[in-house]
């Protein structure tokens, strides 16, 4: 039987990379999928790839950082399906840059993407999950939140935020029955990763004990499992999926 039969998940930054395998994933393993993303041609993409699979798809585009658009498409997509099992934050920016050079603007864009994003829509969707007394909430952190790195004071911040969220949100949402955890990957091959000069990957593969940069594949793997029957007891946690760059 499908890991995910009967369940609705939404996935945001589902429009590419790591947020688009999860998607995948989840529809392989027999889940109708959300598609949320900034665009809505992005969103389109990856729902039409989860229409072939034969899973229910629906196509959204939201900014995260927007309070008014994540209320207002979480009304929708709960009015659509009826409820939500599974969400994953995934949806994130980089602005990168030393900390002397950084501008007010880069800092605030990528805390209000990738750590703000992850508090409205967890919001928007936590009172469902709540009354249900189920739900999986996953999300998508890194391991710069774990161990910094130059030029990304702003990335380093909003990642590292999100783990004590996580965790803040798994003791508030235990008692009723909602796990939440967050994924810290690696050095993932993505479009983010694939502009990196060649004697930078270089140096960082030097860093990772299995020799390879990892594939979205494997998040998504990772992001499967913790979303399935399997890790009902499980919650509060990290999960490094990194070839053992931080071990």
């Amino acid at each position: 039987m499908s890991q995910l039969a009967n369940q609705i998940a939404v996935v945001t930054g589902a429009g590419r990379g790591i947020g688009r395998a999860i998607a995948l994933k989840y529809a392989q393993a027999g889940a109708a999928v959300v598609v949320v993303s900034r665009t809505q041609e992005n969103s389109e993409k990856v729902a039409a790839e989860i229409r072939a699979l034969g899973r229910q798809a629906w196509a959204h585009a939201v900014d995260v950082a927007e309070a008014t658009a994540v209320n207002a498409a979480a009304e929708k997509i709960l009015a659509d399906c009826g409820k939500v099992d599974v969400l994953v934050n995934n949806a994130g920016v980089t602005r990168d840059g030393l900390l002397m050079r950084m501008s007010d603007a880069d800092w605030d864009t990528v805390l209000n993407t990738n750590l703000k994003g992850a508090f409205l829509v967890t919001k928007a969707f936590s009172r469902a999950m709540i009354k249900a007394r189920t739900g999986r909430i996953i999300n998508i952190s890194s391991v710069i939140g774990l161990i910094g790195n130059a030029g990304q004071c702003n990335y380093a911040a909003s990642k590292a935020g999100l783990i004590g969220f996580t965790q803040s949100a798994a003791k508030e949402l235990a008692g009723r029955g909602i796990t939440v955890n967050v994924i810290a990957p690696g050095f993932i091959q993505t479009d983010m990763t694939s502009e990196l000069k060649e004697d930078m990957k270089t140096a960082l593969l030097k860093q990772i004990p299995l020799g390879s940069f990892g594939e979205a594949e494997d998040i998504a793997s990772a992001a499967l499992y913790l979303a399935s029957p399997g890790a009902r007891y499980v919650t509060g946690q990290v999960l490094t999926v990194d070839g053992g760059m931080v071990m």
